[in-house]
């Protein structure tokens, strides 16, 4: 029996959820967590380097964020090989999102930070799109950690 097909967002919803995804990862770039809040939903699930599961944006903001975002740089998504897939009923997405960002060793030498995220979206009735789960993860063999200290812009 032949399985449905993938099923890949049209280009208008693929279209917004890049520019979603944009618009977040400038947030991660200026370390700026209040900025980054709307995104998320309050009640996410997540987990991710840091954290095995966590359950609610202040908790992932708390571990995750205040342990990555301040000690690494550069954090960056690659849209064109970026997969979204979407249901039927346009009212979720999922991103399957390849990102680099740079590392610091103890020394303060920068090393490349690859990685790779899923995000899955609501669709709200106003039309915004809220993560309401994320699971981002580093690349085989890239240092588990960075000893960056870049200020927190805002919490």
């Amino acid at each position: 029996m032949a399985n449905l097909p993938i099923p890949e967002a049209d280009a208008a919803t693929r279209a917004e959820v890049i520019d979603w995804l944009e618009r977040f990862t400038a947030c991660v770039r200026d370390v700026d967590f209040r900025s980054a809040y709307p995104f998320w939903h309050d009640e996410i699930v997540i987990f991710g380097t840091y954290q095995e599961l966590v359950r609610s944006r202040q908790a992932w903001t708390d571990t995750q964020w205040s342990n990555v975002w301040p000690r690494t740089k550069d954090f960056a998504i690659d849209a064109a090989n970026t997969l979204v897939l979407a249901s039927a009923d346009g009212g979720t997405a999922v991103a399957v999102v390849p990102w680099t960002s740079t590392g610091f060793h103890p020394d303060g030498t920068e090393f490349p930070r690859p990685g790779r995220a899923t995000i899955m979206l609501q669709k709200q009735p106003d039309g915004r799109w809220v993560g309401v789960h994320s699971h981002m993860s580093l690349g085989r063999g890239v240092p588990q950690d960075s000893h960056g200290k870049r200020p927190i812009k805002a919490r």
